[in-house]
């Protein structure tokens, strides 16, 4: 009989600081990792009960050495467990690599992990140096631009990606958020539209707006296209946020989109401030890189942002000075869920 060669990372002792820098200078590898078994699809493959190296390799139509090598690897980030026996089992953090888990994190793993970013990384240094993104630089295009163009299966990563986030923190703002007394809710650059539709859904007499990018409001939740359960009550607005905000509604929703570059993030403030006008209310929800519990993971995502577009996550303390910038009151600020701190604004005057 033998005995597991990894154990529980959170029962380990933390190791000294030599041997801590080693792992983290290493960190590529457990991306690189985790990015090889979600497209071998080793996480959908292996089921409720522990199987074999060899099973799992007949399953993904690799060879079993290397994959013994690779799920031996993430099993000592709490990714995959190995058994005394030396079969491999799920745990809670790949089983949100299934596909068909409710709160799956698949599309986000990929995303992070796309070529472009391999190539970016390694020229972060110079992004800090300059305080401007190297997307342009190394591929000759604004970001999105080149996604579309150039890279269309990461365009769909992307894509997917900002569906399950939308779809799994959608439901956390609606319980959040109380409109009551308002009559009408517009999610400003709200993607597919999963914010209003759990509003509506939470406040049967209101009315919604959703304003996107045309290509991205096309394939709006089928709960707000013609023939849902929502459409009677929601209109759908093809445009973009930077260049003009023809909605009017008592509340508005800004959500995880003011980390561009400040001149778009002020425009996009006075277009809602332009259409909303005084005394409108404006929920503005973000991830921030202070004082909250995903401030790796948040931190991280900033410095993304950074590469590619040449955006920012925000502080607290940034966040308020571009509202009241802007011209918003802040009138409280609080957190929506480990990821997400709401900032409840009035337009001034």
């Amino acid at each position: 009989m033998t005995t597991a060669r990894t154990t529980d990372p959170a029962t380990r002792p933390a190791p000294p600081p030599s041997m801590r820098l080693r792992e983290l200078v290493f960190g590529a590898a457990c991306t690189a990792a985790l990015r090889a078994a979600v497209r071998l699809g080793v996480p959908d493959a292996l089921g409720d009960s522990p199987m074999s190296v060899a099973d799992l390799a007949a399953a993904v139509k690799t060879e079993p050495k290397p994959l013994r090598r690779l799920l031996r690897a993430l099993s000592c980030y709490g990714v995959f467990a190995e058994e005394p026996d030396g079969t491999f089992a799920h745990t809670g953090t790949s089983r949100l690599l299934r596909e068909d888990d409710p709160h799956s994190l698949r599309a986000i793993a990929l995303w992070c992990t796309e070529p472009w970013t391999w190539a970016a990384w390694p020229r972060l240094d110079e992004a800090v140096r300059t305080n401007h993104n190297v997307v342009e630089e190394l591929f000759g295009k604004e970001f999105f631009t080149y996604l579309n163009e150039d890279a269309p299966e990461s365009a769909d990563v992307f894509n997917r990606a900002m569906t399950t986030s939308s779809r799994q923190s959608a439901q956390d703002v609606a319980e959040f958020l109380d409109l009551s007394g308002a009559t009408s809710v517009a999610d400003i650059g709200g993607g597919q539209g999963y914010v209003v539709a759990s509003l509506l859904e939470k406040y049967p007499a209101m009315r919604g707006t959703l304003l996107d990018l045309p290509r991205v409001v096309e394939n709006a939740d089928p709960r707000l296209r013609p023939g849902g359960s929502l459409a009677d009550r929601v209109r759908i607005v093809p445009g973009d946020c930077r260049a003009d905000i023809p909605v009017q509604a008592d509340v508005y929703i800004i959500k995880n989109i003011l980390e561009w570059d400040d001149v778009s993030t002020a425009r996009t403030l006075r277009n809602v401030i332009a259409a909303g006008g005084p005394r409108a209310r404006v929920v503005v929800i973000e991830n921030l890189v202070d004082d909250t519990p995903s401030m790796q993971f948040s931190t991280g995502m900033d410095l993304l942002l950074l590469l590619n577009v040449g955006g920012a996550k925000h502080t607290t303390e940034s966040m308020v000075g571009r509202l009241t910038e802007a011209g918003l009151a802040v009138n409280d600020i609080r957190p929506v869920n480990p990821y997400l701190h709401a900032f409840d604004c009035t337009v001034a005057g």
